[in-house]
């Protein structure tokens, strides 16, 4: 069932909130919200979602929140998420979501920033992290935390429970009980309702400001063009302080009546999507990255025959795959094997990983390989590759099903405009588009320009109107003999690796390409337990000569398939994994290159000095605060390429 196109077109008219007031005077006890708990799955109706998000706006008017005041999330992905978000919306509060996995330093600058008046927080780890930084942030006058578990022995008029704020907006319908009403409509589409943190890969994240019809045009582009209907299901993983489940989840799924679906933990995963079999789904790179070297790295580890069945699926696969991205026709002989293999070797796998039900599957973020993407649509799921920025409201580009390229980002959604620029920067004009950074005119004269954002990314438009995005613009870097390439095109590249977790490659102004690689510390652990390798520490493991070896052999690999001045020469395996705890990665797993360079220089200028082995002292930031050392040596590896 779809909703009446009539009405969507009424709903356009009002905010966020108020759409959901009238989706659920439409769709009353249909199921709006599950929630996994104990095994369990726990229903919520369009009715009950209203009157979570009416109790939370009832309950901040009766601690003293106003029309335009600043309310921040601290939550991973569950209901209370969308009902505190939701009812601050309601009443003309602006949210914020922050990560439950930054410290508390971050949460000081970001809150103040922000100004935050409440501060809603999953549980007893942050509000922890609250109470150490109280002094610091003056203008939180309340906490609420959602999670109770040991949290009956703190006695502090700062905190109060959800479930109290519940009571407290129960208590003030029953004195005014067309208060909420009277709050909620008076809000207007064009008001600031959400701010999100950017990327932040270049420093501080900036606050982008968004408003109800931003939100409510990126609904309509997905509904006019994914395979979208009431009562289907998306399932909420990415975190909220991330744009992709705040357009989906507070955007896409009110105002098309699908069901927001929130899984027990992320262990229970894969289990909860074949159980709740979404229609579509989108996630980061990184998600789709992390899966396909599982596979990988089970098919390796599965008998002869499993193995052999495997490796000429995904062939038969990768070549019917190949023919339909040129758009070339499939022999009847590939047609009819692939049929054969889709029922011994696809669906079984897909099911094993839950995406058997999936009918699109997108990926954005950080840009993947176009392997990966080759990969699962070899095996006959449908995943593409997406574009977008927080900026624009989400996702504004991506691969129509019948003209996937696995190399590019497809084309733009309904009302969006891409062109390029002079110097090949991506420029994007939507009525999506945000009104700029919170308090940042400069930063926002500069992204806004003529009606366009600019995107700082590099790309250009193949001869299908598809976009190919290069990388940063200012990422872009160039040889000393003036050959320019883009790190992220081989970092991708590397990260197909079941057994790289994490590339940062160099060579700004130098002779030729290096890199760190990270490992991937339990496909390597594996990898090294089979081989009866003892190791102790992903640091141990890391500097083993076994594993030196078989990175160097996948780098090889690689290489060979790179334009000659993009091959690496040497590499190293860095002692630890880069972390958001160290600056060294954003909270969405973007590496902060410039930090990353000069935090590790010296480990740098030795891959360039013709040194053999470093040692270094590096300091390692715990989730507590706590800094602590490690002291190793690194070796500095040749990679021989073929070609080289």
């Amino acid at each position: 069932m779809r909703i009446d196109r009539e009405y969507l077109s009424q709903l356009q008219m009002y905010t966020i909130p108020q759409i959901l007031f009238k989706q659920a005077e439409l769709l009353k006890d249909k199921v709006a919200i599950r929630k996994k708990s104990l095994g369990i799955w726990e229903t919520i109706t369009w009715q009950e979602y209203l009157q979570f998000v009416k109790h939370v706006a009832l309950g901040l008017l009766s601690l003293g929140i106003k029309r335009g005041d600043h309310v921040a999330i601290i939550m991973d992905n569950q209901p209370e998420w969308l009902f505190s978000e939701l009812g601050s919306q309601a009443i003309g509060a602006i949210t914020l979501n922050l990560f439950t996995s930054s410290i508390a330093k971050e949460f000081s600058v970001l809150l103040n920033r922000f100004e935050a008046k409440i501060v809603f927080a999953q549980d007893q780890e942050q509000v922890d992290k609250l109470l150490e930084i109280r002094e610091e942030i003056k203008n939180v006058t309340k906490v609420i935390y959602v999670d109770p578990t040991g949290m009956s022995f703190y006695d502090d008029p700062w905190l109060i429970s959800f479930k109290e704020l519940l009571e407290l907006g129960k208590k003030l319908e029953e004195k005014e009980p067309d208060l909420f009403e009277k709050e909620l409509w008076k809000g207007k589409k064009e008001d600031i309702n959400l701010m999100i943190m950017t990327s932040g890969t270049t420093g501080i994240p900036k606050l982008a400001m968004l408003k109800h019809e931003n939100f409510v045009d990126m609904a309509m582009k997905w509904i006019e063009t994914a395979p979208i209907n009431v009562g289907d299901n998306w399932i909420s993983i990415t975190p909220p302080a991330w744009i992709v489940d705040q357009m989906w989840g507070i955007g896409v799924a009110i105002m098309s009546g699908m069901v927001m679906n929130f899984p027990e933990m992320p262990e229970t995963l894969s289990e909860d999507y074949r159980e709740i079999g979404p229609t579509i789904t989108i996630t980061s790179s990184r998600f789709w990255e992390d899966l396909a070297s599982k596979i990988r790295v089970k098919i390796d580890d599965s008998g002869f025959i499993k193995r052999k069945c495997y490796e000429w699926g995904l062939k038969i696969g990768g070549k019917v795959t190949d023919l339909e991205s040129e758009k070339k026709p499939v022999p009847l002989h590939l047609r009819l094997l692939r049929a054969i293999f889709k029922y011994i070797v696809y669906r079984p796998l897909l099911d094993r990983v839950g995406c058997l039900h999936i009918k699109a599957a997108i990926t954005g973020g950080h840009p993947i390989s176009p392997d990966v993407i080759r990969f699962f649509r070899s095996m006959g799921l449908n995943l593409k590759h997406a574009y977008g920025l927080t900026e624009g409201c989400g996702v504004f580009q991506v691969q129509p099903d019948d003209e996937v390229k696995p190399e590019t980002v497809g084309k733009p959604l309904p009302r969006t405009e891409i062109k390029i620029s002079e110097d090949n920067e991506i420029l994007v004009k939507s009525p999506s588009l945000f009104v700029g950074y919170y308090k940042d005119e400069e930063a926002t004269k500069k992204a806004l320009q003529d009606g366009y954002l600019r995107t700082g990314d590099a790309g250009y438009l193949d001869e299908d109107g598809h976009l190919i995005v290069i990388g940063r613009k200012e990422e872009i870097m160039r040889l000393k003999g003036g050959e320019a390439f883009s790190p992220d095109f081989i970092e991708t590249r590397l990260k197909f690796s079941p057994y790289i977790k994490e590339a940062v490659v160099f060579g700004e102004g130098r002779d030729y390409v290096t890199g760190f690689i990270c490992i991937d510390f339990g496909n390597v652990g594996s990898w090294a337990e089979a081989r009866m390798i003892p190791y102790t520490t992903y640091t141990d493991l890391s500097q083993q000569k076994e594993v030196e070896e078989l990175i160097l052999s996948e780098v090889r690999r690689i290489n060979n398939e790179l334009p000659k001045p993009m091959r690496l020469k040497k590499i190293l395996l860095l002692y630890k994994m880069l972390d958001p705890d160290d600056e060294e990665l954003t909270r969405t797993g973007k590496v902060r290159r410039k930090f990353v360079y000069e935090r590790y220089l010296d480990l740098v200028e030795a891959m360039y000095e013709g040194k053999k082995e470093i040692e270094v002292t590096g300091k390692v930031q715990y989730r507590d605060g706590h800094v602590g050392t490690i002291t190793t040596k690194v070796r500095i590896l040749d990679v021989e390429s073929i070609g080289n």
